[in-house]
């Protein structure tokens, strides 16, 4: 192992949230040195090291441009640290063409007190994923697992690639804003399929709000679902209102999760997605389709991290059929 993903790792397993921004910088370099690194950290973050899942709560959280999404998460992240939770943030940005990096800095608009040792914001540039999740964000938040109370991935507003974030997090957290014809979207779109949680923002302005949450609710109901899912409706100003019955609500879909098997299934995704990254499409076709490389997925040891995981797929493509 990388001395330097060895040492990372001994950090995040003793919970040292202050190796959060090393670990992010390890995990956006596409330098080949640090992507060796970068696999034996994950490798000694991975169940089979850890004798289990990591600890810390993934929430993911998404939803349509302006619906209050980093506005809410200033204040869920001031209830987490009242209640003395380390939070990670990753703010999923579009990506700027020309430098790579990430586009809007999303992390500028939650407000947080930056001499907080337990709180690590990081904008984080959706790379080639459009509307996607990059490998750095999908890999950086179960390293920070490891290390935080709460890691939190905000996406870029609510699309069809978006549905990643239910393959990243182990709670999906969509937010809404009333009045804006938003649930007709998601039913239109298939959104409605991956909320664990859905929270209506500005619930001051009363009637609107209370609406737009029968909306949803009825919306749910329509999709004959065996899911229970809680619909919240919050108001960021002063004091705040919900914020405690959402937070709750997080809790509540977190304890009752069957969190080895969300987090493996979320390792055989983003092995997948990994692998056509590298490989394209015809690396893909030569496993047999996308159907054949998730059975290939499904055959190994489920205490395997991602990068083993990419090499097994590896592997069998290379193996004379």
């Amino acid at each position: 192992m990388s001395e330097h993903g060895a040492a990372l790792a001994a950090r995040l397993r003793e919970r040292d949230t202050s190796a959060a921004p090393d670990t992010l910088n390890l995990l956006e370099s596409a330098a080949l040195r640090d992507r060796e690194q970068a696999a034996s950290l994950l490798g000694a973050l991975s169940p089979a090291a850890l004798a289990g899942e990591a600890p810390g709560h993934i929430v993911g959280v998404t939803g349509p441009p302006g619906a209050g999404k980093s506005t809410l998460l200033s204040r869920l992240l001031a209830s987490w640290r009242q209640a003395g939770r380390s939070v990670a943030v990753l703010a999923v940005d579009p990506s700027s063409r020309s430098s790579g990096g990430s586009l809007l800095g999303d992390r500028a608009r939650i407000e947080f007190d930056p001499a907080d040792a337990h709180v690590f914001i990081r904008s984080t540039s959706a790379g080639e994923q459009l509307g996607g999740l990059s490998f750095a964000t999908r890999a950086a938040a179960h390293a920070l697992a490891a290390a935080f109370d709460v890691v939190v991935v905000e996406t870029v507003g609510v699309g069809q690639a978006e549905t990643e974030v239910a393959d990243v997090a182990d709670t999906v957290l969509v937010v809404v804003q009333p009045a804006s014809g938003d649930v007709l979207q998601f039913l239109k779109a298939g959104i409605m399929e991956i909320p664990d949680v859905l929270a209506v923002t500005k619930a001051d302005l009363g009637t609107p709000a209370m609406r737009t949450r029968r909306d949803l609710l009825a919306a749910l109901r329509s999709l004959a679902s065996q899911r229970d899912t809680d619909v919240i409706a919050v108001s960021s100003l002063p004091p705040g209102q919900g914020i405690d019955e959402l937070i709750d609500a997080l809790d509540r879909h977190r304890a009752a999760l069957d969190l080895p098997a969300r987090r493996l299934r979320s390792r055989r995704e983003g092995a997948l997605v990994d692998f056509v990254r590298e490989h394209g499409e015809r690396g893909l076709r030569e496993l047999g389709g996308r159907r054949a490389a998730r059975e290939l997925l499904a055959a190994q040891d489920p205490a395997l991290d991602v990068p083993s995981l990419v090499r097994s797929l590896e592997l069998a493509r290379s193996s004379p059929s």
